[in-house]
């Protein structure tokens, strides 16, 4: 059956990206392992330096060793040029840019102002060729650091669109997000194609509901509710994708995935890190 709601985990890149180093070995058995549990959209790895993301490192490796089964779509995070030239000669199957829709931000997270990293997507679309680029615009809710208008967020979007990338995907990086604020940068968007959302303030699962309501059918989420951003205080993981899936289940969505088998990921990547993960369905257990 196919899934009506597209769940993109980005745990083996976002969640570990925010954890000490685990080896490629782990990447790739937790990447075997959300594949076991019906997951068919996975952001494998980062191409970025090792030096500026030690945890990011052997990216080419995980990609070397990863299950190339059908239906499956692998996706790396590239912050310019040479990682995306890296990532095609890797065989992935999408490409993931991100850009912040707050100059701060981005100047803090990219090193860069909003402007340059747009030519940077403009690059990394035309290289691309017929490889899918996601755009992902974070801070599309808010930021620590000055306002962000909605419809500043959607001219963005649409830059991005006009110079080749394939989709947007707005991010609520800071954990800012409701569902009114989400049901605003609809109606100023028209629609949402995807969003990827941080649960700093315990709205992650209750602003993800809300977007399926608005017909929004495509999720970034993180096994554990991994992840987290060193540009925004208090900021915590991502969605939990084993919380998304028991309530969209529950709701009557297909989802593809096999809860059990996400909790016992979940369980897997806790014993890779050393600590417990984020996830209160991780805690509670299926009931």
């Amino acid at each position: 059956m196919a899934a009506d709601v597209d769940i993109r985990e980005v745990g083996p890149r976002d969640g570990l990206q925010a954890e000490a180093p685990v080896s490629v070995d782990d990447r790739v058995r937790l990447i075997e392992k959300l594949i076991d549990a019906g997951v068919r959209h996975i952001e494998a790895c980062s191409f970025v330096s090792p030096k500026a993301v030690p945890s990011m490192a052997g990216a080419a490796e995980v990609m070397a060793r990863v299950p190339r089964t059908s239906g499956i779509r692998y996706a790396a995070l590239v912050p310019n040029l040479k990682g995306a030239q890296m990532a095609l000669e890797a065989g992935v199957d999408e490409l993931t840019v991100t850009i912040s829709a707050s100059e701060t931000y981005n100047q803090r997270n990219v090193k860069m102002p909003i402007e340059e990293s747009v030519a940077q997507i403009e690059q990394i679309c035309a290289a691309a060729a017929q490889i899918p680029v996601d755009a992902i615009v974070s801070c599309a809710f808010g930021s620590p650091y000055e306002e962000v208008p909605p419809r500043d967020v959607v001219t963005l979007a649409r830059r991005l669109e006009s110079d080749g990338a394939t989709r947007i995907t707005y991010a609520d990086t800071t954990g800012m997000a409701t569902p009114p604020l989400i049901s605003t940068l609809a109606a100023v968007a028209s629609s949402i194609d995807g969003l990827h959302l941080h649960d700093s303030r315990g709205t992650a699962l209750v602003n993800a509901y809300a977007a399926v309501e608005l017909g929004v059918r495509r999720f970034d989420t993180s096994i554990g509710g991994l992840g987290g951003s060193p540009f925004a205080d208090g900021a915590a993981g991502n969605l939990a994708t084993e919380g998304l899936a028991y309530l969209l289940d529950d709701a009557g969505y297909e989802t593809g995935v096999d809860l059990g088998r996400l909790l016992e990921a979940s369980a897997l990547v806790a014993g890779m890190i050393g600590h417990p993960v984020a996830s209160r369905l991780a805690a509670a257990g299926a009931p």
